[in-house]
């Protein structure tokens, strides 16, 4: 029978081994960081374990085993290695074997470099530090030397990957995409809030898929947004049933063009964003509580009534709001049509958010179009 983990019993475990760890360091008069300090001491000792554990893994038998004797291959001692690490650079010692057929994966053959340190590397050049800038940061931080080439292959080969992540074939069919924009910031000069267009794609099995990215200016209309949707249809996708996105110019005629059988459905949550934008506040509850019947409501027909009757009652003195719903009706209702488990899915562009949450996390501001690529 398998010893089940206490994952609370593991986390005291860890914690009691650091808090060891740093009394005998103290006791020892060692430096926490540095590159004779316990932290690079204790990567280095991990990383050593598990290329020892690999080496035996390789060979089919443990270090010193007489298991090994007249197999064929065995060890053939180390060689030193310097690898670059989150804590700076880390002095290794890499296991041979003596017919050279040992390929480590936990550090590479040719790797000088953790996966780690790239994402460094990227981070900071998505904030619009330069090469220079960048290898500076590693110099006065981690006190290691890397390139202005290295950091450049770094981002290059990263520029290839999105290229060729952009142009990748996509599903036939797409049951809903959603549509909408991110503002991030763009330090060029000054710092100025840019769209980034984002398409999300649910794929029959239910899964989501981010379509692209688009840089735009702001002023974006149906020449730009047919650009885009031929795009999407030239790399595979012949139909799309539902198309969700909120006043983007244009796009609705695009997307009549490119796939004449879908349908548009505006965000109901940012539809009921701006009805509030033309109340006072003091009479936000209210009108919420009146507007819920319209887009709760079974079917069409019901929605319209219920339209009217808010119509009645908050007209004459919010006629914008009025308005707001009536321009906006044809592509309001599509959605009554489905159950509410799918009125859900379909009535909001909240999956693009959650892209722009993770735009944040990573970059931040950015910097000219070295940020946006």
């Amino acid at each position: 029978m398998s010893e089940t983990l206490d994952p609370v019993a593991m986390e005291l475990d860890q914690r009691q081994l650091a808090e060891q760890l740093l009394a005998q360091a103290k006791e020892q008069g060692v430096e926490l960081v540095g590159p004779n300090g316990l932290l690079n001491q204790l990567t280095k000792n991990v990383l050593e374990t598990a290329l020892d554990a690999e080496m035996a893994e390789h060979l089919g038998y443990d270090k010193h085993d007489p298991a090994g004797r007249g197999s064929g291959n065995s060890r053939n001692g180390t060689r030193a290695k310097t690898v670059l690490t989150e804590i700076g650079p880390v002095e290794i010692e890499v296991p041979r074997d003596t017919n050279s057929s040992f390929d480590p994966q936990i550090v590479k053959k040719r790797q000088r470099r953790l996966t780690g340190i790239d994402e460094i590397v990227l981070s900071l050049t998505a904030k619009g530090l330069t090469t220079g800038e960048v290898a500076a940061h590693f110099a006065d931080v981690y006190g290691a030397t890397v390139s202005k080439d290295t950091i450049s292959r770094i981002t290059d080969k990263v520029v290839g990957e999105m290229a060729e992540w952009c142009n990748r074939p996509l599903e036939a069919v797409y049951p809903v995409v959603f549509i909408d924009a991110i503002f991030v910031k763009i330090r060029d000069g000054q710092v100025t809030n840019r769209p980034i267009y984002v398409a999300v794609g649910v794929t029959c099995a239910g899964e989501r898929d981010i379509l692209g990215l688009w840089a735009g200016e702001g002023s974006e209309g149906a020449k730009f947004w047919l650009s885009v949707l031929t795009e999407i249809k030239n790399r595979g996708t012949g139909d799309v049933c539902i198309v969700v996105c909120d006043g983007l110019k244009g796009l609705p005629e695009a997307v009549n063009t490119v796939w004449d059988r879908a349908i548009i459905q505006t965000c109901v949550i940012h539809l009921l964003r701006n009805t509030f934008r033309y109340a006072s506040r003091k009479y936000w509850d209210q009108i919420a509580r009146d507007i819920r019947p319209v887009y709760t409501a079974a079917t069409e027909a019901a929605a319209k009534e219920r339209f009217v009757e808010f119509t009645a009652k908050w007209g004459p003195q919010y006629p914008a709001i009025i308005r707001l719903w009536e321009n906006a009706w044809s592509e309001f209702v599509p959605f009554l049509d489905y159950d509410v488990e799918i009125r859900r899915v379909i009535c909001s562009t909240d999956e693009i958010v959650k892209v722009s949450g993770d735009w944040w996390r990573v970059c931040g501001v950015a910097s000219g179009r070295r940020g946006l690529r």
